[in-house]
């Protein structure tokens, strides 16, 4: 019992400098219910274990200045990638969650996944100065969807070369336990986090980008599925449209997806509507930015889009009624409130149920921003449990 305490103890008061230091022992004993002497017992054997230190003083009234202590950064760090057909961007922070290194490198077609993967760690973790042995946690976001029980990237249009054994074998060649995450749930990750959807428990996160995609975030926990597809919406089928063709996953050919809601909201087709409204771009989102700019002229092209996503959200809602929905992607971006209102007002018309519907307020990459966090998750709790 007396090491169960000091494990919880040590714990709480990790998570409190981490969130909010840095702090006096006296802060620390108040925020946390600890005694004082309880609380410089905890701080010693924090500080003897390298993960917490003295950071400053507090001037106080009378006396000598109170230390201050605060949370090690250097203690350990993360990895986040955000893996791409064209690009493989990887995040390196420390276990504060501040950004240290960005690297990116732009894998040939015939590369090995692995192989890229350790390129593009090993870069940025020499960006930093930091050691690979340092990371405590890599967390790897890619398109696709990802098998709960493997770990591995099941099939995934723009990444043909991520197959069955990519994830054993990107842990035995970084040495460490490798996460691999579809990219639209790390999105929401960031959302909860960082973005329009702090605090909630319960939202849906669309992604409206090359690809169609939707993370799902229920009583605050990423749902993914039992087979790791929950939020494949590409393939909702929707009226007006074809039903996707063949979606069996067949060795040597990937799973079609020329129908569904994805036909209806892909950034090429958006951008060929576009241009039947008259709006000319070099890709969707500049099309889509043209259209707000243009005031009245633009309202045709934003309805019909909105028109077009509130049968996908439409959908989600009648089932999970999350109260809040938040646009993502490049369209998203492009669109702001002016589409999310509209796709707003188009879900009221057709769905009992009408959610807030909110931009994506994520700063940078939220591929990249999810999987930092997501790994910063993972290593906090390690540290906390050990």
């Amino acid at each position: 019992m007396p090491r169960l305490l000091r494990e919880i103890n040590d714990r709480a008061a990790l998570e409190l400098l981490l969130t909010s230091g840095p702090l006096t022992r006296g802060q620390i004993g108040e925020l946390t219910g600890l005694s004082k002497v309880t609380a410089s017992q905890t701080l010693a054997r924090l500080e003897e274990r390298g993960l917490v230190e003295v950071a400053g003083e507090q001037a106080g009234g009378r006396g000598p200045n109170a230390a201050l202590y605060g949370i090690v950064s250097s203690s350990a760090y993360v990895a986040g990638l955000d893996v791409g057909p064209e690009f493989v961007t990887t995040a390196v922070a420390d276990i504060r969650g501040d950004i240290v290194a960005e690297a990116t490198v732009a894998p040939d077609e015939h590369d090995d996944p692995v192989a890229v993967v350790h390129n593009a760690v090993v870069k940025a973790c020499r960006s930093a100065k930091v050691a690979l042995s340092k990371l405590r946690a890599v967390v790897i976001g890619t398109p696709g969807v990802v098998d709960p029980r493997t770990g591995d990237v099941r099939f995934s249009f723009d990444l043909p070369g991520w197959h069955e054994g990519i994830h054993e074998a990107l842990a035995r060649d970084l040495r460490r336990d490798v996460k691999i995450e579809n990219d639209v749930n790390l999105v929401a990750v960031a959302e909860r986090t960082l973005g329009a959807a702090r605090g909630a428990d319960d939202f849906v996160l669309l992604w409206v980008g090359r690809g169609i995609g939707l993370g799902v975030v229920l009583g605050g926990r990423l749902h993914r599925g039992r087979s790791g597809s929950a939020g494949e919406i590409g393939y909702l089928p929707v009226p007006g449209v074809p039903l996707a063709a063949d979606v069996r996953a067949v060795p040597g050919r990937l799973p079609s997806l020329a129908g569904g809601l994805q036909s209806l909201v892909s950034a090429e087709t958006v951008t060929e509507l576009a241009a039947s409204y008259g709006f000319v771009g070099r890709n969707a989102a500049e099309c889509v930015a043209a259209a707000v700019g243009a005031g009245e002229r633009g309202e045709p092209l934003l309805d019909d889009i909105a028109g077009r996503l509130a049968l996908g959200v439409a959908s989600v809602c009648v089932v999970l009624d999350p109260g809040l929905v938040v646009l993502a992607g490049e369209v998203s971006q492009a669109g702001g409130s002016t589409l999310t209102g509209r796709i707003e007002e188009a879900v009221a018309r057709i769905c009992p149920v009408r959610p807030q519907v909110l931009p994506s307020e994520v700063d940078g990459n939220p591929v990249l921003r999810g999987a930092v966090l997501a790994a910063l998750e993972q290593a906090r709790e390690e540290i906390f449990a050990s």
